[in-house]
């Protein structure tokens, strides 16, 4: 099912609130102004609210993308789209892709 492309601007969340940040974008394409997002990239988190260990197992701090397009590469790797997967370290959580241009979709 197609979903919009991730870039730079798109409000990511761990979910505990965190700000996600890409570390790496491709500025070869651009969306909405915008560089995009491939798997490649990690993301670093800010903000992540869970508890640090012993009373839980956070907070987040980056996160990696296990799932992206299966249609679209940018520079050979893969673009990301808002339902992509990703797991957050050091908690195993996932992140949240609140907001993301409207205008560009892919597979």
């Amino acid at each position: 099912m197609p979903g919009y492309l991730l870039h730079q601007g798109a409000t990511v969340l761990c979910l505990h609130t965190g700000q996600a940040q890409p570390v790496v974008v491709n500025p070869r394409v651009k969306v909405s102004g915008q560089s995009i997002v491939t798997q490649s990239s990690s993301y670093t988190i800010a903000g992540c609210t869970l508890p640090p260990p012993t009373a839980g197992n956070g907070p987040c701090v980056t996160a990696q993308w296990i799932s992206a397009a299966t249609r679209i590469k940018a520079s050979g790797v893969a673009v990301l789209l808002q339902d992509s997967q990703a797991i957050c370290a050091p908690s195993g959580t996932g992140l949240n892709i609140a907001v993301t241009q409207i205008r560009v979709k892919g597979m």
